[in-house]
């Protein structure tokens, strides 16, 4: 006796639809599709491991490259590379090699933090403006506009001018510039995305705005804010490093690259090189390798789009 195996009718709808787990044809997490891709870009991988060198040097190095950043040494004054100071010495006597750790903590925290805290506000702002829509869309974007107009190194510099200057002002005054482009990307997926089905089916079932977007809209948006998060702490480092050529980063001791800059272009006719290119080194690898590495996200996130 023989049985024939009788299979299910599958609605064309549930054949596109990918399977549970949120695993598409072809097999595997996307997560690990898109972690292949980003693997595949050179640059990425240079990107990852100068930001890990450079979080290695700035948080680790002290450990065991012991220096005083706090009392001055007269006697030690703008000394060239070499002995017991391997990228000589500042202007006020300061080990410019354990300056240079001490100015990547506070330029990372800074850039760090800021880009999260601009990416979380940026994010929550688009999605909600783009899946309410209508008049609370347009009041709540006509704010991101009207501060896109000024000039961001000029609201910097007058909310610098206006508060202390230390690292959570900072962290304050680089979100507060920063969190409008994140805003402006989420906002544009909100508006496609409240259009799919899922979102709809939440909508009649009688869910609340506030679950929808954290619960549906958010997540499904995550590639745009990963990517952009990625550029965003390259942007804040550039601007602290700004606001310390600029005079208006935190009062001494206390350092990062911009002002480790800023003093050194003071010698920079001097020949005194060692007190200009170390931080500018440190400034440009780390703005390139986070490029590098929101490039890369960008391009496995759009392959994996295409695939699906």
């Amino acid at each position: 006796m023989s049985f024939d195996i009788v299979e299910p009718a599958i609605s064309s709808s549930q054949a596109e639809r990918p399977p549970e787990g949120g695993e598409v044809s072809g097999g595997g997490s996307p997560w690990r599709a898109i972690l292949s891709v980003f693997l595949q870009n050179r640059l990425a991988i240079v990107g990852v491991a100068i930001v890990i060198l450079m979080v290695l040097f700035s948080f680790v190095g002290p450990l065991f490259y012991h220096t005083d950043q706090v009392h001055t040494n007269l006697a030690e004054l703008n000394r060239p590379p070499g002995g017991s100071h391997p990228l000589g010495t500042d202007d006020v006597g300061y080990d410019v090699l354990g300056r240079l750790m001490l100015s990547g903590q506070s330029s990372l925290e800074v850039g760090l933090a800021a880009a999260l805290l601009a990416t979380v506000v940026g994010t929550l702002w688009g999605a909600v403006a783009g899946y309410a829509g209508g008049a609370v869309d347009a009041v709540m974007m006509r704010i991101v506009d009207s501060v896109l107009s000024i000039p961001p190194l000029v609201l910097i510099l007058l909310l610098a001018s206006v508060f202390r200057p230390n690292i959570w002002t900072l962290i304050l005054v680089v979100a507060v510039v920063a969190w409008l482009v994140p805003a402006r990307l989420v906002r544009g997926e909100a508006i496609s995305l409240r259009t799919r089905e899922y979102v709809q089916a939440a909508t009649a079932m009688g869910g609340r705005r506030g679950w929808i977007v954290l619960r549906h809209i958010t997540p499904n948006a995550i590639g745009t804010i990963v990517v952009q998060a990625t550029f965003e702490v390259a942007n804040a480092i550039l601007l602290l490093a700004a606001l310390s050529f600029l005079g208006l980063g935190p009062a001494p001791p206390a350092t990062n690259w911009g002002s480790m800059l800023t003093n050194g272009l003071n010698y920079m006719y001097e020949g005194k090189w060692w007190l200009i290119y170390p931080a500018g080194i440190a400034i440009v690898l780390t703005v390139i390798a986070f490029n590098f590495i929101g490039d890369a996200l960008r391009a496995a996130l759009e392959v994996r789009l295409r695939e699906r």
